[in-house]
């Protein structure tokens, strides 16, 4: 699975905190005017210019010279119209983040940082920013990758197959595995429908964004000015991670490449790309690793037409407030759950990684043996979860055919996401009022 963990979206965002307070500060009062409509909302002048400081300060901390202003505006722009299409979607098909789910954030953000929760919003105060809107720019950044979890994550498919020949492919299932690749992208998306002079003209961007990287401007600031990819703002900076785990058209496309060297651009349904090797390291036969493996039980409400979200996570809360009270969790379980465990006490047995879905495997993982957990949502409904004990396996055959499902999982997540990302964006209604700009 390829998500960028929610934490360290949260903890990125302190690093903009003092430029999202000047821009606050320095702006007027009086109503500001509307420079886009998305469906049936309106994008601020007001907003840009508060997301527009926010980036400035986080390319300059990256060393990275900056495009005109102009031109990051307008990409600005076109990043928060995607965004606020996708919250909108959110938020049109249930999608929410619950306050004690939105606290938990809070609080890791906190001791990300070594400080507690009221000396974290005492900062924040001191700085001119507001903790309402702060923890509601926390509560769109885990939707939206709740929302990539749901929509994208959960839809993909990997057929025996693709397993057989990555576990028979050494490039793919041996020495790739072994090998990590830091990487940044650029993306330049095409529309669903696209007609031939769209492609001739993005195609056309491409091709000038790759001249001036080979004239030798700076990858991260050509990414900033052209790229449509959710990380173009922060140079499309992609992270290290295994070349497997690429996705396959990023993956042949550096696999010949030398840190330093970019590709040509490489085309696919969502759109036009260019990718940069930075860094290379490893190489040889992977060893086969030792799995993890964590045994837990589970109190599950589901959410119907006759349990709102708000019943059921107050029904969890009162079975949580009894269980922290000396109530026997396997009781409890058998009389409340709403699933096939509960005849076993809530038991689900030993559960390797990638068993379960990303909300629940989250939570899990954060749990001390025998520590149970605040009510967690996922697309079942709602769960206590008690972990039992932890252990480690030698990989058989058949847990090395799910590892090479969940590569090859993560290898058509960032291509799926983009796709869909492009058909949500192509189905919004978007109206630009342009006449300051």
């Amino acid at each position: 699975m390829n998500l960028r963990p929610v934490l360290l979206c949260l903890l990125s965002a302190l690093t903009l905190i003092p430029a999202y307070a000047q821009t606050r500060r320095a702006q007027p009062l009086e109503a500001d005017r509307i420079v886009a409509v998305v469906n049936d909302e309106a994008i601020t002048a007001f907003e840009v210019r508060a997301r527009f400081a926010t980036v400035e300060r986080q390319l300059r901390g990256q060393n990275v010279q900056l495009p005109s202003a102009e031109v990051l505006e307008r990409q600005l722009l076109e990043r928060m119209i995607t965004d606020r299409v996708q919250l909108q979607f959110a938020k049109e098909t249930g999608l929410r983040i619950s306050d004690i789910e939105l606290d938990a954030a809070m609080r890791r953000i906190a001791e990300g940082n070594r400080l507690s929760l009221p000396d974290f919003r005492a900062a924040l105060d001191k700085d001119g920013i507001p903790w309402a809107k702060f923890t509601e720019e926390i509560r769109d950044e885990i939707v939206l990758s709740r929302l990539r979890e749901r929509e994208v994550e959960s839809r993909i498919v990997v057929s025996d197959g693709e397993i057989d020949n990555y576990l028979a492919n050494p490039d793919q299932g041996g020495n790739a595995a072994s090998i990590e690749v830091q990487t940044a992208h650029i993306v330049l998306r095409v529309p669903e429908q696209a007609t031939p002079d769209q492609l001739m003209r993005i195609g056309a961007r491409a091709r000038t964004a790759l001249e001036q990287i080979r004239r030798g401007e700076n990858f991260a600031k050509v990414a900033a000015a052209y790229s449509d990819a959710p990380d173009g703002l922060s140079g499309g900076a992609m992270g290290t991670r295994p070349l497997d785990r690429l996705p396959a058209l990023y993956a042949e496309a550096v696999k010949n490449l030398k840190a330093g060297e970019v590709s040509e651009i490489v085309r696919s349904p969502a759109g036009f790309h260019i990718v940069k090797l930075i860094d290379k390291q490893g190489g040889g036969v992977k060893p086969v690793e030792a799995l993890k493996q964590t045994r837990a039980r589970h109190i599950l409400i589901k959410v119907n037409e006759l349990v709102s979200e708000a019943e059921a996570r107050r029904k969890l809360v009162t079975l949580k407030e009894r269980l922290d009270n000396g109530a026997d969790f396997a009781e409890l379980a058998r009389l409340n759950s709403n699933d096939l465990s509960a005849a076993k006490g809530g038991d689900l047995g030993w559960l390797y990684q990638g068993d379960t879905v990303p909300d629940f495997e989250r939570a899990m993982e954060a749990l001390k043996l025998n520590q149970v957990s605040e009510p967690v949502q996922s697309p079942f409904g709602f769960h206590l979860i008690q972990v039992l004990e932890r252990r480690t396996e030698d990989a058989t055959a058949e847990r090395q055919r799910l590892a090479a499902r969940q590569v090859l999982r993560e290898r058509k997540s960032d291509e799926a996401y983009q796709d869909w990302v492009r058909q949500m964006r192509d189905r919004a209604y978007v109206e630009y009022r342009s006449e300051d700009r």
